[in-house]
């Protein structure tokens, strides 16, 4: 691996939970009462996950690069956007190794949707879905994210030259 050069970047979103919201993340619908509030989808997991290949790419973040104020962003697919900044990782001459992520949230439970994430973040970003770790926490019943009132994410990225 001679001048193989390594990037890791680090992400983090958390949206708030509303009435009348479609819950979106990791690009799959999940039914629930309520969903993310936000300019896009609010799709807390690929947000982080843009955060965090924007970061490894000493870029600046998704709210510079997609700014809520600007209206062609209303109502974006997170998807949508994650396909942009994969075609800025391929630009600079970077894959992705491998994606390691935290999905915070009380409710809905998210362990029966996490393959099909996988699946369509494995699409997207051209990994197998055994370099996609996705894991579901809870915050115990503590802060907005335990009471049911907020989703958060993590994600960590390793990109390779």
């Amino acid at each position: 691996m001679t001048n193989c050069k390594f990037r890791i970047g680090i992400g983090y979103d958390i949206h708030r939970l509303e009435l009348n919201r479609n819950l979106i993340i990791g690009g799959v619908k999940i039914p629930y009462e309520k969903g993310l509030l936000g300019h896009s989808d609010a799709d807390v997991l690929v947000h982080a996950i843009i955060d965090a290949l924007l970061g490894a790419l000493a870029l600046p973040d998704i709210g510079t690069l997609f700014p809520d104020t600007d209206p062609k962003f209303k109502d974006a697919n997170s998807i949508e956007l994650l396909e942009k900044v994969y075609t800025l990782v391929k630009e600079k001459g970077y894959r992705i190794n491998n994606i390691d992520s935290n999905i915070i949230a009380q409710a809905p439970k998210m362990m029966p949707y996490i393959p099909q994430m996988k699946e369509v973040l494995g699409k997207v970003l051209e990994l197998n879905i055994d370099d996609i770790a996705i894991k579901a926490k809870t915050k115990e019943n503590l802060d907005s994210v335990g009471e049911k009132r907020a989703i958060e994410a993590q994600a960590v990225v390793l990109l390779i030259s």
